[in-house]
């Protein structure tokens, strides 16, 4: 067994999590991340996102744990030319550099890809940015609530009905896919460079991944759709693929979509086969005609019995549905443990999420905490080739912390 990217050298010269989590799935398969962040404002604003008004409130730095795990953090003043310097140096051995600071920031911070990339030709320089590099609005600040989730139609279309406000996001749902697919831009651009031997640029936006996201339905609207508003739950058009309250209030997703096949399996398994042969149900088109009744129906039968209960008999039935999990459930939940989804922190009895994929024959890193401020400064320099009387004259003129 092996790690995929052990000795790849990574710098994530980013901030929140589109971008750093990029790097995070690099490293989670071998490759040395080095954290850089300001040494003042207290690092990286992704630390404090549990302050935030109506964010959970718990004494771990959830947010920061999950998108820095494994990485070494080194606290640096980019604002000021010795600041700069070291990054460089750093860059001059670098592989794969990661950011999504604005662009007008990265060339006063002197980070951009055409200084970079004269530094180091092998380099991959990924950018991320909220809604691309060209354009009217390319240095549009954005976060994953607007740029992908607001603008790309998501927003709207998941409302519980076309009456009620949009849906909100909820922090990070659309930052954590984006990186992946930073991920998948970062890999390709290796594979690139083991043919050519150069590195180059690549880039992701939360703006394409929003869309992308949204597909099917933003590409119905590219083929001249007509659409039809979301009605309200009791009058859904389909009531196989609907949402049912049980008696202990838990909610139950049923997605049957082969319901000619299932409909006298399903109908016998919620005890209601006598709704097999009523002439208003016989086909597809009269269930589909009959919704609001059918949903009317399975509301009084979902709410006679508790959520785990309809569980075991739906499993038992090979119907195809979900419980709405809430997320307190989720510690819990024994697939995502058992297939390693979800899986400890080493040393902690804490559990963290797991990257989203495996390779087989590839290791992946065992999670450890993610660095304090400026944690690693000191190691990150010595190993660029500082020695400590310059460390001491670089901490005392705040360039590192």
């Amino acid at each position: 067994m092996s790690k995929l990217f052990e000795g790849l050298k990574v710098i994530d010269c980013g901030s929140f999590i589109a971008a750093p989590i990029a790097a995070t799935l690099l490293g989670d398969f071998g490759a040395d991340v080095i954290k850089i962040e300001p040494p003042t404002g207290g690092g990286d604003p992704s630390r404090h996102l549990p302050k935030l008004p109506g964010m959970p409130k718990a004494e771990h730095p959830y947010g920061w744990l999950l998108d820095n795990r494994n990485k070494r953090g080194l606290a640096l003043d980019l604002s000021k030319p010795d600041g700069q310097a070291i990054l460089h140096r750093l860059v001059e051995s670098a592989d794969v550099f990661v950011t999504n600071y604005p662009l007008t920031v990265r060339n006063k911070l002197a980070i951009d890809y055409a200084r970079l990339s004269k530094l180091n030709e092998r380099l991959v320089y990924a950018s991320f940015t909220g809604y691309g590099e060209t354009g009217d609005e390319a240095g549009k600040p954005g976060f994953d609530a607007t740029a992908y989730w607001a603008r790309s139609g998501m927003m709207d279309l998941v409302r519980s009905d076309a009456a009620t406000p949009p849906a909100r996001a909820v922090a990070g749902m659309g930052d954590h896919p984006s990186g992946v697919a930073l991920f998948a831009a970062i890999s390709l651009a290796l594979y690139q460079r083991e043919r050519t031997g150069r590195g180059t640029q690549v880039g992701s936006s939360l703006l394409a991944n929003g869309i992308f996201a949204n597909g099917i339905m933003a590409q119905a609207a590219l083929c001249g759709a007509t659409f039809t508003p979301r009605p309200p739950r009791e009058e859904n058009l389909n009531a196989l693929s609907c949402y049912y309250r049980c008696r202990d209030g838990r909610w139950l997703l049923l997605v049957i979509i082969n319901d000619e096949r299932d409909w006298p399996t399903f109908a016998t398994c919620i005890g209601r086969a006598d709704l097999i042969d009523d002439p208003r149900y016989a086909k597809q088109a009269d269930r589909f005609a009959h919704s609001a009744e059918l949903i009317a129906t399975f509301d009084e039968v979902f709410a006679t019995r508790d959520r785990d209960d309809w569980r075991a008999r739906l499993n038992a039935a090979g119907i195809i549905f979900e419980c709405v999990a809430e997320v307190e459930d989720l510690p819990g939940d024994r697939q995502m443990i058992e297939t390693g989804v979800l899986l400890p922190i080493e040393g902690e009895s804490m559990l963290t999420i797991n990257s989203p994929f495996f390779v087989d024959g590839a290791d992946k890193v065992p999670p450890h905490r993610a660095p304090g401020l400026g944690q690693h400064s000191d190691e990150i320099l010595r190993d660029a080739g500082y020695d400590d009387a310059t460390i001491t004259q670089l901490r005392e003129r705040r360039i590192v912390l």
